[in-house]
Order: structure tokens, then sequence, then C-alpha cells
């Protein structure tokens, strides 16, 4: 080995100087991402460094992450079937929890079939190179997650954008299909940087004037929203016009993973020719064994649904009070709109300061000029919690 070790001694110090040069750039620009070790306490509150925190970074929204029955479940499947599947599915990784929990998923979801995934990032890539066939169009809602937008980008099909929730700029996209042309709608029922909604009563309009297939990210919406958490479209009486439901089951479930949702034709063919599920080890049995007791206590406590939706009520009303401009809504995801880098980072170590748990998001997750706060409420925080939550954003 060379003394330089070995990125020099094989020619590389090109890439190690090009990534120095990229790392210090973003550090300047106050874009840097470093990882902080986090112990969690409870489903509310973590130790950093040997401090206590409330957490409201977290999208634990019903505090299922530590709730007895998917942890017994997941822990009970775990000794049963072992840490890992050792395999993808098609090989070996799939067992007797997987099918029960997809067929859990499915019932809640009311569709045919579903198919757990490890993560709903795969999920996202999965559903679109099942979608991804000759004639096919995307369109996008601007704020669509990254996972579904380099999904669409890397699937080499044609797409266009189309401003966030910006109907009439959708309508002339719809309208702009050649002949046989097939389109595929793609957004998402409550948008994860913002906490808004879909109009999915504009979309369904528009879906009885032009034939399009219907993608919905139900990753922040499934659990909070619906009968038994089925989601946004559930609950807005709308499940009819969604052909495909992304969920991740890391949110409100609590636990990890993704799952596509639809017809059985439509899981078939993922099964058959989505990448993401092919080449990927199955997640563990335990995982699988804690979604399906998490989908049990959606249905079993609806109290959590609808003691989160309150407190984003009761939360967005006093910082409205207090000046802050917050997007109308009962979702879990409060934005707190600061503008440059800077400003949310102190923003978000000023919270630190006051024992609060908040993350500063910044571009590119965001657009530049809108880094924020992004709180995120469980409906296990304490009232005092939130009044301290409130009292510390004042001061932002």
């Amino acid at each position: 080995m060379s003394e330089g070790g070995p990125l020099q001694g094989q020619g590389g110090q090109w890439l190690n100087d090009l990534l120095e040069q990229e790392l210090s750039r973003r550090s300047a620009e106050h874009q840097l991402r470093l990882r902080t070790p986090i112990t969690p306490i409870d489903a509310t509150h973590v130790e950093i460094d040997g401090k206590r925190y409330v957490n409201f970074a977290s999208n634990d929204y019903l505090g299922l992450t530590h709730h007895p029955s998917v942890i017994r479940a997941a822990q009970d499947a775990l000794a049963k079937y072992g840490a890992g599947s050792g395999a993808s599915a098609l090989v070996s990784g799939y067992s007797e929890a997987h099918r029960s929990a997809e067929e859990a998923i499915a019932r809640w979801k009311g569709v045919e079939a579903a198919v757990l995934l490890p993560s709903g990032y795969q999920a996202a890539h999965a559903i679109v190179q099942t979608l991804n066939l000759d004639g096919v169009r995307f369109l996008l809602d601007k704020l669509c997650h990254a996972s579904l937008v380099d999904a669409v980008r890397g699937s080499g099909a044609e797409f266009r954008i189309f401003p966030h929730n910006h109907l009439e700029k959708f309508e002339r996209l719809l309208g702009d299909a050649r002949d046989g042309q097939h389109q595929v709608v793609i957004t998402e029922s409550i948008f994860s940087m913002d906490g808004d909604a879909a109009d999915l009563e504009g979309i369904a309009a528009l879906k009885r004037k032009y034939p399009f297939v219907l993608v919905l990210d139900e990753a922040h919406g499934s659990g909070v929203y619906g009968e038994h958490g089925a989601g946004y479209a559930a609950e807005k009486g709308l499940s009819d016009i969604v052909d495909v439901h992304l969920v991740t089951l890391s949110k409100a479930a609590g636990v990890v993973g993704g799952a596509v949702c639809g017809s059985r034709n439509f899981c078939a063919g993922l099964v058959n020719w989505g990448r993401a599920y092919i080449y990927s080890t199955a997640i563990p049995a335990g995982a699988a064994a804690g979604i399906e007791a998490a989908i049990a206590v959606m249905r079993e406590e609806p109290w959590r649904r609808e003691r989160v939706r309150e407190l984003a009520r009761r939360v967005r009303d006093e910082l409205k009070r207090g000046g802050h401009q917050i997007a109308e809504g009962d979702s879990p995801i409060i934005p707190i709109i600061l503008g440059s880098e800077e400003r949310a980072l102190n923003a978000a170590n000023h919270l630190r300061e006051k024992q609060i748990l908040a993350i500063a998001i910044r571009p590119p997750t965001v657009p530049r000029e809108t880094s924020r706060l992004r709180i995120a409420l469980s409906c296990e925080h304490s009232d005092d919690a939130i009044e301290k939550l409130i009292d510390a954003i004042k001061d932002v």
C-alpha cells in the first residue's frame, strides 16, 4: 500500500480532492449533513450525549414503535424465524409471516393484494418499474418524495412535473397526451415536508374526464386518516380512484419497510418485473409480524389517531396566533418556514437548548429559501410537552 493510502495509491487522489471540495462547499452553505447517535427512551423522548430531549422529529405518529403488542409480535417472530430472512422473497426469504402481513395490509387498505418491500424508497422504485411499459408517460406533483422522482427519472420513461396541487396545469398536461399514450399520475396524499394534502376531489374530477392511472403515496396519510387508519383517500371516500397505493410501515405503523397495494395483477407484475423487489433481500419476518400487529392496534385503539390530529390542530392554531404562517390542516407534520439554511439551523439549536429535538430541513430536500423546522407530532406527546414546544417556537 502506498504512503498515501489506497485511494491515492490507486490513482484516486482526484476523487478524494473532488469529494473534499464538495463537502467544503456544502459546509460553507450550511447544507452539510451529519449523523448524531440517538438513544430512544420511549415514544416521545430520546437521549443525546447523556441529555434527555422531547422528540418532535420522529414520524412515529401513533407511538407504535414502543407499543407492547408490536414489540411482542416482532420478538415472537424473531425467535421463530431468526434475525434475518436470508434471501430475496423469490428465493427463500418469503415466510408465512410475510404472507400473513401482506394479507393484513391488503385488508387494511381495501385492495386485492399487497407486496412488502424493505423500504418505502424501494417500493416507489418497484411501482415505477412495474408501470414502465410501452407508451407510458408519468406526471408528478412537484413536491412528490425524492424516491418517486428518482424512480421516474431513472426509468428512462417520458415524464412531466406539474406545480404543487396546480390542477389547471395538471389538466393541460393530461390533455397534451399523444394518441395511444398511457398516462400515470403520481402524487402524495399528505406531503412529507409541508404537511398539506393533495386535492383528491379535484383529481377525482379529472379522472372522470381523462383515462389515467393514479399512484398515491400514502406514507404520511396511512395510520393517521381514515377508518382504522386506512389513509387519506379512504377518509375522503375516494379509495376507488386510486389504482396503486404506496405505504411506508416505518411511520405511523412504527416498524420498517414499504408496501405496494393494488390489484392482484399489478402485484403479480411487480413480483415478476419490479427489480427493486426481485433483487432485494426480504425484510425480516420479525418486522412483518410487527407490521401486522401495528395494523391491529390501529383498529383497536382509534384514540391514537384522534389524539394526534387534535394535537395538530391545537399546535397550528397556537402558532398562527403567535404570528407564524402555518398551512391549514390537521396532519402531524407542521413546517416552520424560516428561509435561510443558517436561520433554520439556529432555530433547531435554540430548541435543543430547551431540550426539544426538531430538525432543520434544508436544500436539496426543500427548495432554496424555504429551509424550515419540521415539527412531527405523536399521539403520545403530553399536553405539557406541547406547551413547551409552542413556547419555544415563539422565540424562534
